[in-house]
């Protein structure tokens, strides 16, 4: 395991003229470095950090049958709700850990849901306990506004205008959100919570809880990324990867949990919009990519054109291959 530590970002700096560039600046030196940095000065409370951390222990030491009456089989195309352990695959293998997808919530009058888009509509959410909803929400609206924060900070760090990422992929994101239970496992186990992969979007922001386990490939050698308090760690997906030409590349991850304790995690996915066409920006300087690694899965991001949904949809079926025959 490697010994490289990942750096912390105040974003709040943003918001002052005088710092942002140096912000920014090193925002860019992290993307290229690590492709993933902490996040501190973000103005989501403690209290609601604890609020959801604490609901979501409760929701998952209820008995199965009672979690599955939120299965995802029950969400339709919106593809939200509750799945057990070995349900998710990560390149085909089970992954030990079970977990509740939302989005954002969307009633039947939204024309999206009129239409039948996939991973657009209502949330499920359980009966117990109380204020899990009205949590995940609230939760789910004061990230979503952290994203918004840190895309500005990205865009300056690539020397562009702080908007661009809003007014041309983000003024209405694709926001997706789990909470993750990772059981305890054997010490020795060669089991992976969730194995080596990369976020397909723009931007993952996580809260994760005191237990550790998140690894991160960085630079060819594992590194740990522990929790860090009331900071969330941030790591760019592979839509910017592409819209960048690899100057910031989607960095690969994985989760073991041998804490003998269970473990937490809160991912929300700051996406483009499903039908926003993914293009190289063409304003910035070219990475040098014949020397980088193949990627982790052999896939070459920059030979792909078309929309985020098509590239979401064609990974995700991959995930819960069953459902998708049944759903999308």
């Amino acid at each position: 395991m490697g010994s490289a530590q990942i750096p912390v970002i105040d974003i709040s700096q943003l918001a002052d003229a005088t710092m942002a560039s140096a912000v920014a600046a090193d925002i860019a030196q992290v993307c290229r470095e690590h492709g993933f940095f902490y996040v501190s000065g973000h103005g989501v409370s403690t209290e609601l950090q604890q609020r959801i951390e604490e609901l979501s222990r409760e929701f998952f030491a209820l008995p199965e049958e009672e979690k599955l009456k939120i299965a995802m089989s029950h969400g339709g195309k919106a593809w939200r709700g509750f799945f057990p352990v070995n349900a998710e695959l990560t390149s085909g293998k089970p992954d030990k850990k079970e977990g509740i997808y939302f989005g954002t919530e969307l009633d039947k009058s939204d024309a999206r849901v009129q239409a039948g888009l996939p991973l657009h509509g209502a949330n499920l959410f359980p009966e117990h306990p109380a204020q899990f909803r009205e949590t995940v929400l609230e939760y789910m609206d004061e990230v979503t506004r952290v994203g918004h924060t840190i895309m500005r900070g990205i865009s300056l760090s690539l020397g562009l205008p702080q908007d661009y990422f809003y007014t041309r992929y983000n003024q209405e994101p694709l926001i997706l959100f789990r909470i993750f239970h990772y059981p305890p496992q054997p010490e020795q186990t060669s089991d992976w919570g969730v194995g080596e992969h990369t976020d397909y979007g723009l931007l993952t922001i996580l809260l994760q809880d005191a237990v550790g386990g998140l690894e991160v490939k960085s630079r060819g050698e594992w590194i740990e990324a522990p929790p860090v308090e009331n900071t969330f760690i941030c790591n760019i997906g592979d839509m910017l990867d592409k819209m960048t030409g690899g100057v910031y590349r989607s960095t690969p991850h994985r989760v073991r949990n041998v804490s003998g304790k269970d473990r937490f995690s809160f991912p929300l996915f700051f996406d483009p919009g499903f039908d926003t066409v993914i293009e190289r920006i063409e304003d910035i300087p070219q990475a040098n990519t014949t020397d980088a690694p193949p990627r982790w899965d052999n896939a070459d991001l920059h030979t792909f054109g078309g929309t985020y949904g098509q590239y979401l949809l064609n990974k995700i079926g991959k995930v819960f291959p069953d459902l998708k025959e049944k759903v999308l």
